[in-house]
């Protein structure tokens, strides 16, 4: 019976991973087509598909719009997450269960709601669509997921730690950003790099709320509206490779801290 549960559950746990990943495999794999098409069977390999991305001026341009507004917005979410996090640890506000519920509350709403939203309050006041009405919406959507991780990693035992900094006469600007934000830097990265992965995906707002300039999911999208094509495989692989590349980072600077200090 032992072994055969541990064959179960070896058994599931590849499923599972097949499932997540197989669409993955054939995308990159299908990125290298040496044909018109990204379908079967796999004609041949070939290395011109991401030559051909690498060459084409709007998806590079699309591709730096979208890093730009992801760096940016999960920047300002951040900041903008901690200091709401910290007044709300550390402060007694009136009703704050019901203001933290407004903060999170984005979390639960649609992005299509938020996106059209956003757009009809930019009709309003007349601000003309671009990279930074994008950016304002990357920063709607992901300041609650921000709030919420660094909000709940504050602890009361750091309340002791800004209790003795403001006896040896810090002030309180110096003990939020000298003291406690160095304590919470692992939940502040992990904060920006989720930010800038979910922000970097991201379509529906980027699509309502930009006009010329572009992200790279709205560019793709402009592309597959032609139809099927290896570039958009190859593009895909290039953005995933990126993503790797994110988590890969998060592992060396977040996680590996994190179950140090633990």
């Amino acid at each position: 019976m032992r072994h055969l549960s541990t064959i179960l559950v070896t058994l599931y746990a590849g499923l599972i991973y097949l499932f997540i990943f197989l669409p993955v495999v054939v995308l990159v794999l299908f990125s290298f087509q040496d044909g018109s098409l990204p379908v079967p069977p796999l004609n041949g390999l070939t290395l011109r598909w991401y030559e051909a991305i690498f060459a084409d001026g709007k998806l590079m341009a699309a591709l730096g719009n979208s890093l730009l507004v992801a760096l940016i917005s999960s920047a300002v979410a951040c900041v903008l997450g901690f200091l709401a996090a910290y007044a709300f640890a550390r402060y007694t506000l009136p009703a704050s269960g019901l203001l933290r519920g407004l903060i999170v509350a984005p979390m639960t709403v649609s992005t299509l709601i938020i996106g059209l939203g956003l757009l009809s309050i930019l009709n309003i006041t007349g601000m003309r669509l671009s990279l930074v009405t994008v950016g304002i919406g990357h920063v709607v959507i992901n300041l609650p997921l921000c709030f919420a991780i660094i909000y709940a990693s504050m602890g009361g035992h750091q309340v002791n730690i800004e209790r003795a900094a403001r006896d040896l006469g810090a002030k309180d600007w110096q003990v939020m950003l000298l003291v406690t934000a160095p304590m919470l830097l692992p939940s502040i990265l992990a904060a920006f790099f989720l930010s800038v992965t979910f922000s970097w995906d991201e379509f529906i707002v980027a699509f309502l709320l930009s006009r010329f300039d572009v992200t790279l999911p709205v560019e793709i999208w402009s592309m597959l509206r032609s139809g099927l094509d290896p570039k958009t495989n190859a593009i895909g692989s290039v953005v995933f490779l990126i993503s790797v590349a994110f988590l890969v980072v998060m592992e060396f600077t977040v996680f590996r801290k994190t179950g140090k200090s633990s």
